[in-house]
């Protein structure tokens, strides 16, 4: 489970109803079906006609990936492997990975392990790379401008329900208790609206985004540790290269390591 994401759910859930209670609007406001017939339909019909269908269906594994953290390996223990792989084909040769390959679950990994054993250049791995990882940022971006025009759409359907609501209200001028009634009942539509769009619906491609960038830099270090193995570079060599990718506080902590062991 992706903790920020519910974390941040549950906080503006609170901050809405705890904002309500003081100004001093009941929750029942919140029971009405004609702002959320508007705003949750009309954004999902809204989404169905900007996006092809073999984008919209894959809504399901999007949030699945906003709500829950992938297990990968952490990028210490992946530059201490690459340090590994490079002293055993020092001494065995490019042929010894192929163990690696059989005990890895990385497609892109195992790929690009594969091109470095047949004998590839560095630079015909690094292109194929580099063309798989720009093909697989293409394939986020639909999804995070998904939630982003989702995020554009939703409040200005509520200040559509609320057109809707004061048109109704209006016909109800002669009597002030319906009308004000009427007239609370149409800016819930703005306030869903504008609820889904800031708090949900722009904060998840916000989210989509960033584990994007993560998965990005992940593929990075990977290519330059395939490359440093292809080129037949040091051990030391490897790590001081692969360390470039990490914060400076991380790569202390992977020299400490290395110096304990």
């Amino acid at each position: 489970m992706d903790k920020t994401t519910l974390v941040g759910i549950v906080l503006g859930l609170v901050a809405v109803l705890v904002g309500m209670v003081l100004k001093g609007v009941a929750f029942s406001a919140l029971f009405n079906p004609a702002a959320l017939l508007i705003i949750f339909v009309g954004t999902a019909a809204s989404i169905c006609i900007a996006f092809p269908w073999q984008t919209v269906k894959k809504v399901p594994a999007l949030l699945k990936i906003i709500f829950f953290n992938q297990q990968q390996q952490d990028l210490r223990e992946l530059i201490e492997q690459f340090t590994d792989w490079t002293e055993l084909t020092r001494r065995e040769g490019l042929l010894a990975l192929e163990t690696k390959i059989q005990e890895s679950d990385d497609p892109f990994l195992n790929s690009g392990l594969q091109f470095a054993i047949d004998g590839q250049t560095p630079e015909f791995i690094r292109e194929v790379m580099l063309e798989k990882v720009d093909a697989m940022e293409k394939r986020h971006a639909e999804g995070i401008a998904l939630f982003s025009q989702a995020g554009t759409y939703a409040p200005t359907l509520g200040v559509l329900g609320a057109v809707i609501g004061l048109i109704a209200a209006l016909g109800n001028l002669e009597d002030m208790n319906v009308l004000g009634t009427a007239i609370s009942a149409a800016f819930m539509a703005t306030l869903f609206g504008i609820f889904t769009g800031y708090v949900l619906w722009h904060p998840f491609a916000n989210k989509l985004s960033e584990k994007s960038k993560r998965e990005v830099h992940r593929m990075e270090l990977m290519i330059e540790g395939i490359l440093s193995i292809a080129s037949g570079d040091s051990p030391i060599v490897v790590k001081d290269k692969l360390s470039s990718h990490l914060t400076a506080r991380e790569a202390a902590m992977l020299g400490e390591k290395s110096n304990e062991e």
